[in-house]
């Protein structure tokens, strides 16, 4: 069974035991809690035990009350998204953060969400401390992971934020408490992690029913990515802490890889990374943290999203994908074929190519159409396959989800979102090291990058290549985790902590080559319109007019209301530079 984390409004229809009636009677738990905190702030001379209800003095007792608190913090796991469109490898419609038009906002959804739910985590660690039990302390180090996921959240595109770390009553002065620096903040978050590690079970240590919730392996691999993006970040802009951040990357991304815990799934054989992604690689030993889905319980339209409104791969993402020789498609000696066919491009590649888009012409089952294989085009006027190309990855082969989802009823699309994977950690180890030092040992790629290649069958990733080739080292590791991690939301975050967007997301959003190619005789790439949609070398192009403004773009701003709300209290919230 698989633990899943709930809507209290939702009904649940399975026999799937107690843990969803659990999950949901959890989010309620809270919901009374904090309203017996606001009725005890305006009573204060009363200390009545209520004989029929849950309150403080109830309720926090037993490690099963420390659960069901904790269950509310896995609702803001993120769901199935098109991130990806904030950068430079995915497009459907043009894109304000990714373009350089995003305009300052009143209100996020991130920042409010992710304080509601640090306030939460402050209330499960203040009612568990100093608390001996093991199953309380257990809980208790699920709240510090989730602070440090949220306020993760928070430091990723504002930077340094307010750190609140008490449940806060009306009178505290940290209601307006200033920004601490983005050093404080990523501190935080790795103390929260390294506490939480202490007392979390290691994933092959949870019990069916629990499977899903927080291991310690979550803890280091989390740890991992948020040293890795600031040891990077500060790197790339001559920061005095960047060797700090990445020892802290390197340690903990080798802590879960010498663990023995977790291995990248192989069960579809050559089709394994595909398969990763769909219904065959729920609970595999590569799964870290997912966002959970049960049929008819908690589903999703992920495939239907990505089918109809194209999230689509662009230009410069199939452009990264090398030949099957391991070398970049420019490079001398490349087998790569051109694109004078529809599938010509397609030959000889890094065979993720094929398992992240679809070559033209390929049979699927299709959300918009009954039962049956459809080949796949990008010409069908319902879809906005802008791009030209399809993705495939995510794309569902369950004839039943399909079409339920074309009628809005998605509860059938039951498979889980990766939030945090083995693969992902591999990689973080790889360009530690080679960040902080520079350089990296074969050695180090063949317990990092060429167990990925392995598993596609890909050469390895060696010195010796490299310096044979006329390669770059850095522009590898770089390209192989962009591939690898193509379209699960990495690319803009990476693009900053590199500082290389004031580069890459200025440049024309392009897709398929249409000049001289079959795609010429096709519709509705043959219709004149279309010779004003290309570049001088004949590709498509889907966006012009990009830019980036590197003294502003890096971060995003503030929300203004919580700015003004600082200012008409007489403090200040000190807004993003340029915003």
């Amino acid at each position: 069974m698989k633990l899943k984390y709930l809507n209290p409004n939702q009904i649940v229809n399975s026999t799937s035991g107690v843990n969803d009636i659990k999950a949901i009677r959890g989010i309620t738990v809270i919901c009374i809690l904090l309203t017996a905190a606001l009725w005890s702030s305006c009573k204060k001379d009363l200390n009545l035990i209520s004989k029929d209800s849950i309150t403080d003095a109830t309720f926090w007792k037993t490690g099963a009350d420390f659960k069901l608190a904790a269950n509310n913090l896995y609702n803001g796991l993120d769901r199935f998204g098109e991130e990806d469109t904030e950068s430079d490898i995915a497009f459907n419609v043009p894109n304000s953060v990714s373009n350089g038009q995003l305009v300052p906002a009143e209100t996020s959804d991130t920042w409010n969400s992710s304080y509601g739910y640090i306030r939460s985590a402050n209330n499960i660690m203040e009612k568990g401390a100093g608390n001996a039990d093991a199953e309380i302390k257990k809980y208790v180090a699920e709240a510090k992971f989730f602070r440090a996921w949220y306020y993760w959240k928070l430091l990723r595109i504002y930077g340094g934020v307010p750190l609140i770390t008490k449940v806060l009553k009306t009178d505290d002065p940290e209601l307006f408490a200033p920004r601490s620096s983005r050093t404080e903040t990523a501190d935080l978050i790795l103390k929260d992690l390294d506490e939480a590690k202490n007392d979390l079970p290691v994933q092959s240590d949870v019990s069916s029913p629990d499977i899903g919730r927080i291991t310690k392996g979550a803890a280091l691999a989390l740890a991992s990515r948020v040293a890795l993006f600031e040891g990077t970040w500060q790197k790339s802009r001559g920061g005095a802490n960047a060797a700090k951040y990445l020892d802290i990357a390197t340690t903990s991304s080798q802590a879960v890889i010498t663990s023995g815990v977790y291995s990248l799934y192989t069960g579809s054989g050559a089709q394994s990374y595909r398969y990763l992604f769909l219904e065959a690689g729920d609970d595999a030993k590569e799964t870290i943290l997912d966002r959970r889905y049960a049929r008819n319980i908690l589903g999703h339209d992920a495939p239907y999203m990505y089918d109809q409104d194209g999230y689509n791969p662009t230009r410069k993402m199939v452009d990264m994908y090398l030949d099957k020789n391991g070398l970049p498609i420019t490079s001398a000696g490349t087998v790569f074929h051109g694109y004078s066919t529809f599938t010509s491009e397609f030959q000889d590649r890094d065979p993720r190519m094929t398992q992240t888009m679809i070559i033209p012409g390929t049979l699927t089952n299709r959300v918009f159409f009954p039962v049956t294989k459809v080949a796949n085009w990008p010409d069908a006027p319902q879809r906005n396959f802008n791009t030209g190309y399809i993705l495939y990855k995510y794309m569902s082969e369950d004839p039943i989800a399909n079409n339920s989802g074309r009628e809005g009823d998605n509860s059938l699309f039951d498979y889980d979102r990766h939030l945090i994977r083995y693969a992902e950690v591999l990689l973080n180890y790889a360009e530690a090291v080679y960040e902080k030092n520079g350089s990296i040992s074969d050695n180090d790629l063949n317990l990092s990058i060429n167990k990925l290649r392995d598993r596609v069958g890909m050469p390895h990733l060696t010195a010796a290549f490299v310096a044979a080739n006329n390669l770059n080292m850095q522009t590898e590791i770089r390209r192989e985790r962009t591939v690898e991690l193509a379209l699960e939301g990495f690319r803009y975050d990476d693009l900053r902590r590199w500082k290389t967007a004031e580069t890459e997301l200025p440049q024309d959003v392009k897709g398929i080559k249409i000049t001289g190619t079959d795609w010429a005789n096709r519709k509705p790439y043959n219709d004149p319109s279309y010779a004003g949609k290309v570049d001088a070398s004949g590709f498509l192009i889907a966006e012009r007019s990009r830019k980036f403004d590197p003294a502003k773009d890096y971060l995003q701003p503030l929300p203004t209301k919580e700015v003004a709300f600082y200012q008409a209290n007489g403090h200040t919230l000190e807004q993003n530079p340029g915003w």
